[in-house]
């Protein structure tokens, strides 16, 4: 037998998701939007309800794809309020909406076309410099802790133009 999570065990298809999703770190503009709207769905439930109806929500929000999510309307949003495949909500389905318009607006606010708009620091460097400084860490200062993000891949401050970006980005 082995070993895992016991919030793992419930079931075979979340032992799967344990073992081979849960915690991986992620790349693909997709499946981190993917994550955010079923953890949106998520909410006041458990997250078996939410893998079990999982495809249900793949066929029914276009393999979760913010593009095509960010332009549903109202009949679209009526469609998906009938459908018993996924969580009927109609908040949660609007703000499914609103999060991939914001997604991609997020996603291109970072979309550098020139070397100078790359930052040297963010809030989220200074934040990662201050924890590891209180850690007792020496030369962590948020330049340091930027270009660790960036090195690690914990940011993609490739150019638009790079042939990297993309890559990095994966279907």
């Amino acid at each position: 037998m082995t070993d895992r999570c016991g919030w793992a065990e419930s079931s075979d298809l979340m032992i799967a998701y344990h073992d081979r999703e849960w915690g991986v770190p992620l790349h693909d503009d997709r499946r981190h939007f993917e994550f955010l709207l079923l953890d949106g769905f998520q909410a006041g439930l458990s997250w078996a309800v939410i893998l079990n109806k999982r495809e249900g929500f793949r066929r029914a929000f276009d393999g979760f794809d913010p593009e095509k999510i960010a332009r549903y309307r109202a009949g679209t949003i009526g469609r998906l309020l009938k459908d018993p495949a996924i969580v009927r909500n109609r908040q949660k389905i609007e703000a499914a909406v609103r999060n991939a318009r914001a997604f991609l607006e997020l996603r291109e606010s970072a979309a550098w076309k020139t070397l100078r708009q790359i930052p040297a620091r963010t809030k989220e460097s200074d934040r990662l410099s201050r924890v590891l400084q209180e850690r007792g860490f020496k030369f962590v200062g948020s330049t340091i802790c930027y270009a660790y993000m960036q090195a690690a891949g914990l940011v993609n401050d490739h150019l638009v133009s790079c042939f990297r970006r993309a890559d990095l980005r994966a279907p």
